[in-house]
This record gives structure tokens, sequence and C-alpha cells, in this order.
């Protein structure tokens, strides 16, 4: 039995050099993760203006709390805090549409002051808030065909939400300055992926805060 199964393993080891001799060494097994080092990042995408239909239009102000967004864990998110507060103040001056959105479990007392709700309650979603919610219905009545998408984590609510709403036959404005992670590749990343969202990226408009603006 034992001399079976070491002849047939030395047919296995012929066949295999064989093989190796006619067709060239086997490849070696490669994954995103043993490559990471050897990838070139793309180009940074590019930023577009774009001048929105007040009526039709809302901006989303997405998580927004002081436990996520604060100097020690995500310090970019605090520096986004002034342009997000310029646009809201700027779509407030335009009647535009602002939708306060958070996750489940925050306060009023827990927004950071400059960008929380001015009115009402915020709606409750999760990475996705067309998940669990009735925000498309919400958008929908109102006239809604444009989303402004700002918040943290920009590889959380904003790219999901903004897929979401791609999904769902909005259009979608996503201001890189309006969006934060707790990290900058978390950032790239959600642009890159916005920007070249599959079977939308023409409904997918990348800019900064200071080149949107209402007709």
């Amino acid at each position: 039995m034992f001399s079976g199964i070491l002849r047939r393993a030395v047919v296995a080891a012929a066949a295999l050099g064989f093989l190796i001799a006619f067709h060239g060494a086997a490849p070696a097994q490669t994954n995103v993760i043993d490559d990471w080092g050897k990838v070139t990042p793309p180009p940074a995408p590019a930023l577009k203006p774009a001048s929105l239909d007040a009526k039709t239009t809302a901006l989303m102000v997405m998580d927004f709390v002081k436990l996520t967004c604060n100097e020690k864990s995500r310090p970019s998110c605090v520096a986004s805090i002034p342009k997000v507060k310029a646009m809201i103040d700027a779509a407030t001056a335009k009647g535009v549409t602002v939708i306060w959105m958070s996750n489940s479990g925050a306060k009023p007392e827990d927004y950071v002051a400059d960008v929380a709700p001015r009115a009402g309650n915020p709606l409750i979603g999760s990475a996705d808030k067309f998940i669990g919610t009735d925000l498309e219905k919400m958008l929908k009545d109102k006239g809604i065909t444009t989303l402004v998408a700002t918040g943290t984590s920009s590889y959380g609510a904003v790219l999901f939400t903004a897929s979401g709403a791609v999904m769902r036959g909005f259009k979608v404005v996503v201001p890189v300055d309006g969006m934060s992670s707790s990290q900058p590749f978390g950032d790239q990343a959600a642009a890159w992926i916005i920007a070249n969202l599959p079977g939308g990226a023409d409904k997918v408009t990348l800019t900064r805060s200071d080149m949107i603006s209402y007709q």
C-alpha cells in the first residue's frame, strides 16, 4: 500500500515537473494585500463647479456629533466644520432644504454646535441614510432631484448615502471639504469611488464648498 502511495506521489511530482518545464514556472499567487505596496494611486479626481436649482436640491448634514468629530479622533472633521457651516448658511439663505441625519442614540447636546440641527429632530439612519428611513419618500415628495452630501465619515455615511442616492435616481454633489474620516486614505478612497461610481459617475459631481452656487 505504501509503495502504491509513493509511486503515485512520484508520478504526480514528475507530471508537475513536466508542466513547469513546458509552460514555465507556475505564476505566483497574489492578492490585494500582498501587492499593497506595489499599487500606484490613480490621479486625483477633478473637482467641478456645481450650479444647482435651490428648489430641487437638498443639503445633507450627516453625523456631526462630538463623539467622533473632535481633535483627538477626527481632526479633519473639526477642520471641515467652518466649511459645512458656510454651506448650511448659504443653503438656508437660498431656501434650500437642509436635512440633518445621525446614527441612533444622538441627543441634541451631542451635536457639534456650529452645524447642529437648527429646528426639529434629525432623522436617524445607518451608514446608508436611505435604509430604514423615509428619506427617499421625503425627498421625492418635496420634488428634490439633487443631494449635496456632507458628513463624517467620508467612507461611511457620505459614500454609502451618495451611492444609495444615485441608485435611487438622484443626482449627487459631494464637496470634498465637507467630508472627513479618521485618516486621509479614507477620504481619498471615498473621493475616488464616488467619482468613479459604477453606473453612476455621470450623476455625481465631486466639488468643493466654494464651487457650489444656487439659482
